[in-house]
């Protein structure tokens, strides 16, 4: 049995018998745990030790910071974890006033939702940089392939939504950055973000794909009525709350309907 089928066979397990969505490791739990990207070895006495290693780290790489001025204690902290992140990477602009990159927006808007979810600046900062990094390494090839896939599922689900899309030329114009990029971060609150990402985290990013085809289908009515690309998207960008819960438990649903009962493949 391959290392992520046995990290995803308690969710396979689960999902069997009828508890679709059960996330008995959250992805916090999993990116701390996972010693394939990077964070904790395999062997639970070694912990602390690790530990006190990225702590050290952390306060290394934010003094050096202080010392070139790139951040003061009145930088936010999410722009205080991505000059971090940079500085690690080589990545650190001469300038902090130097215009910010899409990846930057993108490790942001992570950052951000992550902040949301755990208190230590240290744990938080790892957690980040780990994710990120999962995406633009396992993910890279598989990222950009994300959007065809959802036109491809969408029309399997409900073509005529999928012509209206194209009829207003918005199939184009979508939230994609948001959706695929960003892992929702920004789009959905933190209870339905962390159930997307512990899949992610597992090992599959085309949960993200059936995310996406289940917000149009769930707002379909409200999508047919709009009749311009700008309008569609500005809608998106900014769906309503309070149905994400269920829009993730169906799309979760969606997921094994199309792929099976994944042991995970991007």
């Amino acid at each position: 049995m391959t290392e992520d089928s046995q990290r995803n066979f308690r969710s396979v397990y689960y999902e069997k018998v009828g508890f679709r969505g059960v996330e008995e490791k959250k992805s916090l739990e999993i990116l701390l745990k996972d010693d394939r990207l990077g964070i904790l070895p395999p062997h639970h006495e070694s912990h602390a030790q690790v530990m006190l290693y990225r702590k050290e780290q952390y306060c290394d790489v934010l003094h050096a910071l202080k010392v070139v001025r790139c951040v003061t204690e009145a930088t936010p902290q999410v722009e205080v974890y991505l000059r971090m992140y940079q500085l690690e990477s080589g990545k650190l602009p001469r300038s902090p006033s130097f215009p910010l990159e899409p990846e930057d927006e993108v490790f942001l808007a992570i950052a951000k939702a992550v902040e949301e979810m755990v208190e230590d600046s240290v744990d938080c900062y790892w957690i980040i940089r780990c994710f990120v990094n999962q995406l633009n390494n396992k993910y890279r090839e598989f990222l950009p392939q994300l959007p065809k896939a959802f036109e491809q599922y969408l029309n399997l689900e409900d073509s005529r939504l999928l012509s209206h899309l194209k009829t207003c030329s918005a199939l184009s114009k979508l939230p994609y950055d948001l959706w695929f990029k960003r892992c929702f971060a920004g789009c959905l609150p933190e209870s339905s973000l962390q159930r997307v990402w512990d899949k992610v985290v597992s090992g599959s990013c085309k949960i993200l794909v059936f995310v996406a085809v289940e917000i149009l289908l769930t707002f379909k009515i409200k999508v047919m009525a709009l009749n311009s690309a700008e309008k569609i998207t500005k809608f998106l960008e900014n769906i309503p709350q309070d149905s994400s819960d269920a829009i993730v438990s169906k799309a979760i649903d969606l997921w094994h309907k199309h792929c099976g009962t994944p042991v995970h493949s991007a």
